[in-house]
């Protein structure tokens, strides 16, 4: 059996078969502890939290997601805020103690930078692992060098496995009330 690649299902059959056994585990010990009702009564309440935490910080999301859109930025983090909102919310409907602690990972505000890290730091390790090359872009207007692009006819296309070179020249940017300013 090749595990190398297909690890990722395996995690995921071990999950769907160890969670819920931790489930029912921890409920009876805090049914025994506390009693059927209050039990039963905690994990209601932990429900009704969760939809409205989920409303609530879904509603943020979806603000931060289009405020994004408008300003023209990609909304990465915010498409991630919003599927942690998501699973998190799922997660304290379901009855059971050991996701309504990740759910609330998931859901607060100030714990879902840190399971979005958390996250982040393991979807990165597998995409190093499977040889994607990933490159870091960062907005940095102080280097940003402005130009056109310029089709160019099949007869000036060079035939060589050389480096291409672009003609043209590099001019720095023109402030205002500078000399190299052009006057209408």
């Amino acid at each position: 059996m090749r595990l190398r690649h297909g690890w990722p299902l395996v995690l995921l059959t071990v999950l769907l078969i160890v969670i819920p056994i931790l489930e029912v585990w921890l409920l009876v010990k805090v049914g025994q502890q506390l009693g059927l009702l209050p039990t039963v009564l905690i994990l209601i309440a932990e429900a009704i939290v969760g939809v409205l935490l989920m409303r609530h910080e879904g509603a943020r999301a979806w603000k931060a997601l289009n405020a994004a859109f408008t300003q023209g930025k990609v909304p990465t983090g915010e498409l991630a805020d919003a599927a942690l909102i998501l699973v998190g919310g799922i997660l304290l409907i379901l009855p059971g103690f050991l996701t309504d602690i990740i759910g609330f990972l998931f859901l607060l505000r100030w714990t879902r930078p840190i399971a979005r890290k958390i996250i982040a730091f393991f979807v990165a390790r597998r995409i190093n692992r499977l040889g994607i090359p990933v490159i870091r872009a960062r907005l940095d207007t102080d280097n940003l060098v402005e130009g056109e692009t310029v089709e160019q006819s099949s007869a000036s296309q060079r035939k060589s496995d050389g480096p291409i070179i672009i003609a043209g020249e590099i001019e720095e940017p023109s402030r205002p009330g500078s000399p190299n300013e052009h006057s209408s």
